[in-house]
């Protein structure tokens, strides 16, 4: 069996499909907040600027988180090349965690902290390594 067989293959796995909208619900609202300002969101215009002027992400690379986390989570739900989504929000989702470090491990439930922690990424990180395994 060649790898894009490989990536094809599915089952009826119950635990992915729980996963898929587990991490839907969950990444769904970031994305669209990010692009369309819902959910208590910036938006678009204000998002990128947030990120390429005070985070100094060059553009090209902060488009392509936008686009990844609105794009793929919906593509996920549908459970179309969820191998594939699930490699590229967990790519997301790890260099996110990166900017997360400086404020600790746990998520800043109380407001007493200057930043959220990154426990919340490494969550999402071993989801999407559960569905890389599984498929779709």
């Amino acid at each position: 069996m060649n790898i894009l067989q490989k990536l094809r293959q599915t089952d009826d796995n119950k635990a992915s499909i729980i996963l898929r909208i587990s991490f839907f619900i969950m990444i769904f609202a970031h994305g669209a907040g990010k692009v369309l300002g819902i959910f208590g969101g910036l938006g678009f215009e204000k998002t990128m600027h947030h990120m390429t002027e005070n985070m100094h992400i060059p553009y090209i690379f902060a488009l392509i988180a936008i686009v990844v986390e609105f794009v793929s989570s919906l593509l996920l739900i549908l459970g179309y090349q969820t191998r594939i989504n699930a490699f590229l929000l967990g790519i997301i989702m790890f260099v996110a965690s990166t900017f997360h470090f400086k404020n600790g491990f746990y998520m800043n439930w109380f407001g007493q902290k200057a930043g959220e922690g990154f426990e919340f990424h490494i969550l999402a990180i071993g989801m999407m390594l559960a569905l890389i395994v599984l498929g779709g």
